[in-house]
């Protein structure tokens, strides 16, 4: 349950700007993409989080959608290899409701950062200040509420992957 925009958007900025991608996902092969509540497109799965590592990437973006994050945060792999970016210093990006693997993950506290706004509670909860601003960048940190705010994440997300990429 990821939300077209918030993964194709990125990935296709990120793709133009000369990114080597990969997509990590719970499970194999395809996930289903959506438009808010309805089947949209699928999108090939290039490994399982269970078989990945931080380790192997520069930079790490966490699309959102309701259904995502919230499959997500309740997977301990997925966890790990989040905190395994944060713990490693490397660049995140995260919009909508992918923060709550930022929450789940424990590295919210002390960050200033942005989501959807029925995040807000939660995010505060964990420790974060929390903006409502199209996008929040906190060192290595760049987050976005919705797909509206995409055309200001990407060039963002951009600058930030390219400047830690050097």
């Amino acid at each position: 349950m990821v939300e077209t925009p918030e993964l194709v958007e990125p990935w296709n900025a990120l793709r133009a700007a000369g990114a080597d991608l990969e997509l990590v996902s719970d499970k194999g092969g395809t996930i289903r993409l959506f438009k808010h509540y309805d089947k949209a497109d699928t999108f090939p799965v290039d490994k399982q989080v269970d078989a990945a590592s931080a380790a192997d990437y520069a930079a790490l973006l966490l699309p959102g959608g309701v259904g995502n994050p919230d499959a997500m945060r309740m997977n301990p792999a997925a966890v790990q290899f989040v905190r395994d970016f944060f713990d490693a210093g490397k660049p995140v990006a995260a919009i909508c409701h992918a923060l709550w693997l930022l929450a789940e993950a424990g590295v919210a506290g002390g960050r200033t950062m942005t989501s959807w706004p029925s995040l807000r509670t939660d995010l505060i909860n964990a420790g974060a200040t929390w903006a409502d601003e199209p996008v929040v960048v906190d060192d290595n940190l760049v987050t976005s509420r919705k797909p509206d705010d995409i055309a200001a994440f990407n060039p963002k997300v951009i600058d930030l992957f390219a400047a830690r990429a050097r």
